[in-house]
């Protein structure tokens, strides 16, 4: 049997949300914020549900969420299929989770900071190739950020492209076993001799799994490919609505194009014949026109 994939919703969570899990999601935390630096010492993580005190309010679930040893929060979200206003609903689990940081009448200085770390297995961010982006408040004039209360980390799969031969830094590692540990029959010794990474590919191994499991891991790639299936055809619906538009107007600038050359062939055979203003009424020319052609 082979490895789990990290990007399915069961993989992840397995693999980064088990109580197994803490010291492969502090050296992944420590690689997508920190840039490898073991900043984050201990984790703990917490139940993924927000729950808002007002009952009205939308109730988000997440995928991972952490506790980190100096009081901040980290929100860990892997997202596969691309969604209406995504980047909408990352800011507003980020906010929700700000604000219910504080009970009634408590005061603003007990707000701890806040942290989206957000995958995806599409392109996000068009405009540039970078596979990890950081955002958070900053003046573009002054060159000064304002707070790191709030942040957001994008990690964005497509755009990762190094092979196991190129793999120079702990991001690079991350990311490449987010994207490919379930193309393995057998992991690679590269990587597994670090302890996080061999924790990694054990919990991702499929001969570990239940029979439970291994039946709900079914039916959720099962899910994730009617899913795929569906964006897919309401695209290709899309193109070929587009292509008949299209078409169609073409065919009718065609028609508007033929009658306006019959017209002037028609003006150009009684030039001589009749006046301007018989020539205009009959052919449906203004007499500018006619007069232009008669010039000519």
């Amino acid at each position: 049997m082979g490895f789990i994939d990290p990007k399915t919703d069961f993989g992840f969570k397995r693999i980064f949300g088990s109580a197994q899990s803490v010291p492969v999601l502090k050296s992944f935390l420590n690689a997508i914020i920190y840039n490898g630096e073991a900043i984050i010492q201990d984790l703990t993580i917490l139940d993924p549900y927000q729950n808002p005190e007002n009952t009205a309010l939308k109730q988000s679930i997440l995928d991972v969420k952490v506790k980190l040893n100096d009081g901040s929060m980290v929100l860990v979200e892997m997202q596969v299929l691309p969604v209406v206003a995504f980047v909408q609903r990352v800011m507003y689990n980020l906010a929700k989770a700000y604000t219910a940081q504080l009970g009634r009448g408590e005061g603003y200085s007990r707000l701890e900071p806040v942290i989206a770390v957000t995958i995806t297995d599409f392109v996000l961010f068009p405009d540039h190739k970078a596979s990890i982006s950081h955002y958070q408040f900053w003046s573009e004039e002054l060159k000064h950020r304002a707070t790191d209360q709030l942040q957001c980390f994008f990690v964005e799969l497509p755009k990762f492209h190094q092979s196991l031969e190129q793999l120079h830094t702990a991001q690079d590692e991350w990311l490449y076993f987010l994207k490919e540990a379930y193309k393995f029959r057998q992991a690679p010794e590269s990587l597994i001799k670090k302890a996080e990474f061999e924790i990694a590919f054990s919990m991702a191994n499929e001969g570990q799994l239940s029979s439970d499991e291994l039946e709900l891991l079914a039916w959720q790639r099962k899910q994730l490919m009617d899913e795929q299936g569906r964006v897919e055809y309401g695209i290709q619906q899309g193109i070929e609505q587009g292509l008949e538009r299209g078409l169609e107007q073409g065919r009718e600038q065609g028609r508007e194009q033929g009658a306006q050359q019959e017209r002037l062939e028609t003006t150009k055979r009684l030039l001589g014949v009749l006046d301007v203003e018989a020539i205009a009424q009959a052919t449906g020319l203004s007499t500018e026109e006619v007069e232009q052609l008669q010039e000519a």
